[in-house]
């Protein structure tokens, strides 16, 4: 099969894809259209059946595997296919390995890298929190190995989750390098802890989508109650360094309108809001650049709020 990552302008388009979301829309005239969201291991691809009632549009829905013909085009910076054909696959006739986006990056060594930091905390009750998550609680470690950071805006691929807290962690222990006023031994697990209700906010592979809980309450509020669930079996944890703890995590988005219920009150809690920002700002340019093909300007993009440009060297 072909790769949605090694789709150009001008391609010509018979594959399989899973359908990762189906809208049916209409046009500012009135005419009826589907909106679809293709998706790979490699990434996802808008596309659009301009003729959804054409003898050869086959049935089919969210999360099934179809067929596709069709030609690649480019809208405001963009691939997006232009579909002519399409039905519904049967098993059998797909790999669901191909499908699933992955991480470039070794789940192993990524998870190595993350638990390393547990041995460099120097108060102890911090470090068996940290180990009640990381390398006592094998069901928390499988599902934070697997899942996304995000449905769709960044690290939205298996072992996104992992990528993201790890980036976060290292731009925090960096941080507490270069401003001594930071409390590494609080800001660097706030990292490693501070998007763990995502596995509880989203759900599994292939659907990857808003559960109930995450609807409700959100990641942030369940984070901090998963925190507090493990800080019932460590009775002398401190009372204080709990409170700063949650803080932070409820503060990393840093801003009310951005689901934060608290701001910053902590320098800690600051800096990881900020390490968060960054991390998944980085991600968003890097795969918004890698799913184009045009040098320049690029077109407005949403999740940035900003028209942008690939840079020229």
């Amino acid at each position: 099969m072909r790769f949605i990552q090694d789709l150009r302008e001008g391609d010509s388009v018979h594959d399989i894809y899973l359908c990762k979301k189906k809208q049916e829309l209409k046009t500012k005239a009135g005419k009826a259209y589907d909106s679809l969201t293709l998706q790979d291991k490699t990434g996802t691809l808008d596309a659009k059946i301009w003729e959804p009632g054409n003898m050869g549009i086959g049935e089919f829905d969210n999360l099934d595997y179809i067929d596709v013909t069709g030609s690649i085009t480019s809208f405001q910076g963009n691939l997006q296919l232009n579909v002519t054909r399409v039905r519904r696959c049967r098993e059998g006739e797909y790999d669901p390995a191909n499908y699933l986006p992955v991480s470039s990056k070794s789940i192993d060594e990524m998870y190595a890298e993350l638990t390393h930091y547990i041995e460099t905390i120097h108060t102890e009750p911090m470090q068996k929190l940290l180990r009640a998550f990381f390398t006592e609680d094998q069901a928390f470690a499988a599902a934070f190995r697997s899942s996304s950071a995000a449905k769709m805006i960044h690290h939205g691929f298996v072992g996104g989750l992992l990528e993201h807290t790890l980036g976060v962690t290292n731009l925090c222990h960096y941080y507490c390098k270069a401003y001594p006023i930071l409390k590494r031994d609080l800001l660097v697990p706030a990292a490693m802890l501070h998007d763990i209700g995502k596995i509880r906010e989203l759900s599994a592979f292939p659907k990857n989508d808003y559960t109930d809980e995450g609807q409700f309450i959100g990641h942030l509020v369940i984070g901090v109650e998963m925190v507090d669930e493990k800080l019932r079996d460590i009775p002398d944890f401190p009372s204080l360094l709990a409170m700063e703890l949650r803080h932070c995590i409820l503060a990393h988005h840093g801003e009310l309108e951005y689901g934060s219920p608290k701001k910053p009150a902590l320098a800690e809690a600051s800096a990881l809001h900020f390490a968060d920002n960054t991390d998944a700002r980085m991600e968003m340019f890097k795969e918004i650049l890698s799913g184009s093909s045009v040098n320049g300007w690029l077109g407005y993009q949403n999740s940035l709020e900003s028209n942008i440009r690939r840079t020229e060297l």
